[in-house]
């Protein structure tokens, strides 16, 4: 029996599929799916995993944080755990007396561990397992999965010991560095703080982007800007550019501003080959994938999808040279019968005559590339907008050079040179077919030497120097990549990291204040520092060729740790103070209204959010937050009770804002939320928020009266300023999308709602 085993089910189904021809049987095994086909008189059997099925953590006894000092875990080994037990009792009841195992993972360090620890396991079942293959792909599809099947070769413990040192090491220096930072500042549970390997050294330069950004000093300058007409309005920029000296400025302007006519004293035009773009590597494709408003992480996500499914080669590679053994003319053959054959026949009939290379060349994977066409798959969204990126980037890597001419023209007005330019496309080529890079330079007129042009009009234009931008999650990327820092398969990881701990917020990548408190803190350790995490990311590519061991690497990372320990013992109390200040800032909502002081988000003993005075226990005020939803502080207070007013953001609804007293005798938002009178005492009733984020109507004179009703999930309240007849509660109206709207009582136990039952 030949049993082989897949990191997913998905990619289990499918390899099942193509090597039986379409005739693998599917059963389960307790909760597990196995494929099952008879091939060559011989039962294959194929197993699909979750990924990892044994997990690496240290025992019960050393994960209770306060027990023992962080430092004393960096030389406690972890143990191995079998996580997914119930595939593990499956593998055993396959293992026969002379199991045949093959490992058709994914083909990178990962993925190699993963297949390991599967051989690992299956020879505590059988110790005499001695025929074991490695199955090796880059897509799965027929001739991908059928080549590989065919020549198979042997596991490569070489990059599997990369992918565990990996495993290690970032397990031992995030347990470690993370307890100690948590417990130095006092944030436990849910409000843990984190600190990673590669982590760190990320959200390092992120906070220094910020910090250049907030201690920017910006610079005035003047630009002297003709508008100047021929067939149509182009403008022309005085030769200084820039021009620091407002008097200089002034002169300039007043020298030239009513001039009528301006006369061309020079044109000269530059055509140019602008080159097709490389292939896509992993890293290079994050970057693309902004053009769609997607994530890092989710873009990657979605190139998994695409690869399960046969429609593009494995997302993960630094390759950017297209291999020899690449059919390149049999997938341009697949697309002329897709959405993009008008592309393809124009590269196959007018393309260039060797793809484009990049830079990287590497023999693990080919560049990121289409295998496939969706032929009756229904596609996502999402995976319609990767796919397509995906084909137009191999397409224009296939496409001749764009042809274009710079034109730049000098301009003389009452004997001050002007300079102008503009831009064409002679030939577009590749660019007619990556349509993602929009072109800011516009064409100029036919411009002559000695011509006369009109003048419309000339403008002094006062301008500031900008601060440097903020990264995005593909500039990120990037440099992490020319840093060292992570790799194509995990740097998508940390920044999706970063956003789970709240490190980042926003598109335009902004670290938080604690953040930019727990960075300063480190600032003198090297953990937050790119050399040491790049020397191990060295370290862990020595072991995959086989230059470096497994246990040697994770011995020298273990020293590095204790001399990063050292170093953040010494600045404990620097650290907690830190930290708590940055803590406090960012949960500072506002002035308490009872005695002035500030007021912040507090977890109560059962983990409960609330804001409460900094001031107790001199001052107990204290405002019950609701439980779901994001908080942001607004800086306005009530006009009612002067208590602050937040913004909540509930998922999938708009955001709200609230005044946080709950006695507050008039709403934050004004009348538009205040419902009418109570029937039981006749004091306002209003709409508020629960501390579940659900919304209901309650009496302004809680807790005197404590009437309330609940408000339907779904759809907009508004106000009629009408009672019921039967019960004088008052009505709302519902509306919900298209339809009209509705009145009903809020009274839930209304007569008139009962004669209707």
């Amino acid at each position: 029996m030949k049993l082989i085993i897949c990191e997913k089910n998905i990619a289990a189904n499918r390899i099942a599929y193509i090597l039986s021809n379409g005739k693998s049987k599917y059963m389960r095994l307790g909760k597990t799916p196995v494929y099952e086909f008879t091939k060559e008189g011989e039962t294959w059997r194929i197993v699909g995993l979750r990924g990892h099925i044994i997990n690496l953590d240290y025992s019960a006894e050393f994960n209770q944080w306060t027990r023992l000092p962080p430092r004393d875990l960096i030389e406690i080994e972890p143990c191995k755990k079998v996580s997914e037990k119930d595939i593990a009792a499956t593998l055993k009841s396959l293992v026969d007396k002379n199991p045949y195992l093959i490992v058709a993972t994914d083909f990178d360090r990962e993925g190699e561990l993963i297949g390991v620890e599967v051989i690992n396991l299956i020879k505590e079942y059988n110790k005499n397992i001695t025929q074991i293959k490695r199955a090796k792909f880059s897509a799965i599809t027929g001739y991908e999965i059928t080549k590989a099947f065919e020549n198979l070769t042997d596991v490569d413990y070489n990059l599997s010991n990369a992918g565990e040192a990996r495993q290690v090491i970032d397990l031992v220096w995030g347990v470690v560095l993370t307890r100690f930072i948590s417990l130095t500042s006092n944030r436990l549970g849910k409000d843990f703080l984190s600190i990673g390997r590669v982590q760190s050294p990320t959200l390092a330069i992120l906070v220094e982007r910020e910090k250049e950004i907030q201690n920017f000093n910006p610079k005035t300058f003047w630009k002297i800007i003709a508008k100047l007409k021929k067939d149509t309005t182009f403008d022309a920029v005085h030769i200084e550019g820039q021009i620091w000296d407002e008097q200089q400025a002034q002169e300039i302007y007043n020298k030239v501003k009513d001039s009528k006519q301006a006369t061309v004293i020079d044109v000269k035009k530059t055509v140019e080959q602008e080159r097709s773009p490389a292939p896509f590597s992993t890293t290079t494709f994050l970057q693309a994938s902004s053009y769609l408003g997607l994530s890092a992480a989710k873009a990657m996500t979605v190139a998994e999808e695409l690869y399960i499914a046969g429609l593009t080669s494995y997302p993960r590679t630094d390759n950017t040279v297209y291999p020899s053994s690449l059919n390149i003319k049999g997938i341009l053959e697949k697309l002329t019968h897709s959405s993009f054959s008008k592309e393809a026949q124009e590269v196959i009939t007018n393309g260039r005559t060797h793809p484009t290379r990049g830079k990287k060349q590497t023999t693990d994977h080919p560049p990121i590339h289409p295998v496939g066409v969706p032929v009756g798959k229904k596609l996502t969204s999402e995976q319609e907008k990767v796919y397509e990126l995906i084909c137009r980037r191999f397409l224009a890597t296939l496409a001749k050079d764009a042809v274009s001419e710079t034109v730049d023209a000098s301009i003389n007005i009452s004997g001050e040179e002007f300079k102008t330019s503009g831009y064409r496309l002679i030939e577009p080529n590749w660019k007619k077919i990556y349509t993602y890079i929009k072109e800011k330079r516009k064409p100029l007129p036919e411009l002559n030497k000695g011509e006369v042009l009109p003048v419309s009009k000339i403008t002094l234009k006062e301008d500031k120097t900008k601060p440097p931008k903020r990264y995005t999650q593909g500039s990120l990327i990037a440099k992490m990549e020319q840093l060292a820092l992570g790799t194509k398969s995990t740097r998508h990881e940390i920044i999706n990291k970063l956003y789970n701990r709240k490190y980042i917020s926003g598109s335009s990548l902004i670290p938080t204040s604690i953040a930019i408190a727990v960075i300063d803190a480190l600032a003198e350790c090297d953990v937050v520092k790119p050399k040491m995490t790049s020397v191990l990311e060295e370290d862990m590519s020595a072991i995959a060729e086989g230059k470096k061991t497994l246990e040697a690497t994770v011995k020298e990372s273990r020293e590095m740790l204790t001399d990063v320990m050292k170093t953040l013992e010494k600045d404990k109390e620097k650290i907690k103070a830190s930290i708590t200040s940055a803590h406090m800032k960012e949960n500072r909502i506002g002035k308490c209204p009872k005695c002035g002081k500030d007021m912040i988000i507090r977890s109560s003993r059962k983990g409960e959010r609330f804001v409460g005075c900094t001031n107790f226990p001199n001052c107990r005020n204290a405002y019950p937050l609701p439980q779901k939803g994001m908080i942001t502080k607004t800086d306005k207070t009530c006009e009612a009770c002067n208590a602050p007013i937040i913004q909540v953001k509930m998922k999938g609804k708009k955001k709200t804002e609230m005044c946080l007293n709950p006695r507050c005798p008039k709403v934050a938002d004004g009348p538009s939320d205040l419902i009418g009178k109570c029937p039981k005492c006749g004091s306002d009733m209003i709409i508020r928020t629960s501390r579940n984020g659900d919304t209901f109507v309650g009496c302004t004179n809680f807790p005197r009266c404590k009437n309330t009703y609940s408000l339907p999930k779904t759809g907009d309240v508004v106000t009629t300023n009408k009672v019921c007849d039967e019960c004088k509660t008052p009505l709302i109206q519902i509306k919900r999308g298209g339809e009209d709207s509705t009145t009903v009582c809020l009274n839930s136990e209304c007569p008139s709602k009962k004669n209707k039952k």
